[in-house]
């Protein structure tokens, strides 16, 4: 979401003003918006933005040329109770924990034990896709660069929520999920191969992923408060709760481990050991002792442009969002504001978002670590940040960003309610109700039930416990699925199609909402029915 600066003052009383001040109006103009926009105070810019989005707690890191200018916490690590964040408060950083894997990979490559075009099946050779030429050809540095030709999330069911699969589970699946486009053709974000890349860093190190970045990231940064496990923060004193949004209402919610995944999305940091890490990222790999952790030629690879990403038009008000190239790395998006290159990436897991910024010309970093689901508190706040330390004119980020969060999200809601609105209300399904009920088979997820609970016909998603809910009929052969687990804000269509026998032919799924996270899947799904023995 983009937006540009909007005044609430006319155009004549702008001109008036001008001819007083004896200067042209477009010059008036934006003095007078440099005026409206409060002055920058980063507690109270932060409290602002806690405030206006309903965000119960946040930790910041701020860098500049190698010393901690800020690594401190706002706000509260859960709602309806005093105890604060602080610089130690512990947070998933989801998505951020794909820069350690790259990171730990470029380490390999330093060593000489992989290189970066390596084929995939030279480290893993029981590695397989859905098409056997990508299999042969799907290099290390395809893992991470989000262009293997996999939709948009693909997949991802199979770690979220919180699933029985194992990694190596996850990884042997890959096979039987059909992409999207040709291979390297296009950008689309994607974890399933993160999962794979922390894989190789596990055989590699001959120890599981979270003891291989502990051991050779982690403890040689000082970054003794970061853990590699969901169930390592939870047991530590000072972590934060995750909070989402439910019917609207910001809520506590329960934390979701995702232990087959942790390459993509297993680091839980707080401020004062993420500032550490984007101090060593923007010294070229060098540590504070001056000791290289990881090459500099390495580092300068994590941040080159390696798959083009479209430049969307942004909304009005953001229009000075606008960058001129957008692209992914190994691990970071990279892009520019005001002329600066800038690497970045956000994190989101239920509860937590995150976001990790850097301007290597500035020798500047910015970490904002949130427990809730925000992404405009986010970007308000890091706007903020770079007008502050790039001196450039400000603009009210935070009000921006508010006006349209609500503007989209009502937006949103009026789709839905035409959707319902234009339904087949009167319509009845083809079948006996009971017809649905049986088990469904895809092919790379698995199994699900649907099965008559006590009058009710409830869907069970058969190795994610909590992807379970009750079905109601919304037209035809179109059910809703309503999640039983309400803070998911994830419910979807379920619709039947018959053989001619009337017999069922297959089941989709697709999310109501645009809102709904993509790694909720449900689009590329394709059910079968399981025929009885």
């Amino acid at each position: 979401m983009k937006f540009h600066r909007t005044f609430a003052a006319g155009a004549l009383t702008l001109a008036v003003l001008g001819a007083l001040a004896g200067m042209p109006a477009a010059v008036a103009a934006n003095a007078s918006a440099a005026a409206a926009v409060p002055a920058f105070n980063l507690d109270a810019d932060v409290n602002r933005a806690l405030k206006t989005f309903d965000v119960p707690g946040m930790a910041i890191a701020i860098v500049k040329d190698g010393k901690v200018v800020a690594a401190k916490g706002y706000g509260v690590r859960k709602l309806g109770e005093s105890t604060p964040v602080d610089g130690k408060t512990l947070f998933e950083i989801a998505s951020n924990s794909k820069a350690f894997t790259a990171a730990a990979l470029a380490m390999l490559v330093d060593q000489g034990k992989i290189a970066w075009d390596d084929p995939v099946t030279k480290h893993l050779p029981g590695f397989q896709m859905y098409d056997s030429y990508v299999t042969g050809q799907m290099t290390v540095r395809d893992l991470l660069t989000h262009r293997s030709g996999l939709g948009l999330g693909a997949g991802d069911l199979l770690w979220w929520p919180s699933t029985q699969f194992s990694t190596d589970e996850i990884i042997a699946r890959l096979r039987y999920v059909k992409p999207s486009t040709s291979f390297r053709a296009s950008y689309a974000y994607d974890n399933l191969l993160y999962i794979v890349a922390g894989k190789i860093v596990a055989e590699k190190a001959g120890k599981p992923w979270g003891a291989a970045i502990q051991e050779q990231i982690l403890d040689p940064l000082g970054m003794r408060g970061t853990k590699t496990s969901v169930a390592d923060m939870l047991a530590s004193e000072d972590h934060s709760a995750p909070h989402s949004k439910i019917n609207d209402r910001i809520s506590v919610v329960k934390p979701m481990p995702v232990p087959n995944a942790v390459g993509a999305v297993g680091i839980n940091t707080n401020a004062e050991d993420i500032a550490r890490w984007m101090n060593l990222l923007l010294n070229g790999g060098k540590m504070e002792n001056g000791k290289q952790l990881f090459s500099a030629k390495q580092a300068a690879e994590l941040w080159s442009e390696q798959t083009p990403m479209r430049i969307r038009e942004p909304k009005p008000a953001l229009a000075a969002t606008k960058p001129n190239f957008f692209a992914y790395g190994l691990g970071f998006q990279l892009r520019d504001y005001k002329g600066r290159k800038i690497a970045m990436h956000g994190g989101a897991l239920q509860g937590f978002y995150s976001t990790v910024l850097m301007v290597p010309e500035e020798k500047l970093g910015i970490a904002i670590l949130t427990n809730a689901e925000n992404s405009p508190a986010m970007a308000s706040l890091y706007y903020r940040i770079l007008d502050q330390y790039l001196k450039v004119q400000p603009s009210d980020w935070i009000k921006l960003y508010a006006e349209q969060e609500a503007a989209m999200h009502k937006e949103e809601l009026e789709r839905q309610g035409k959707e319902t609105t234009a339904r087949a209300a009167t319509s009845q399904p083809s079948l006996p109700l009971a017809a649905y009920d049986g088990e469904y088979q895809d092919a790379w997820y698995g199994k699900v039930s649907i099965r008559d609970e006590g009058g009710k016909h409830v869907m069970r998603f058969e190795r994610t416990p909590d992807l379970t809910g009750e079905l109601e009929h919304f037209q035809h052969d179109t059910f809703i699925v309503r999640w039983k687990e309400r803070n998911f804000n994830a419910d979807a269509y379920v619709t039947f199609a018959l053989n001619p026998d009337a017999s069922i032919e297959r089941m989709k799924m697709a999310p109501i909402s645009t809102e709904t996270d993509f790694s909720y899947d449900f689009r590329d799904l394709d059910f079968t029915p399981v025929k009885a023995n």
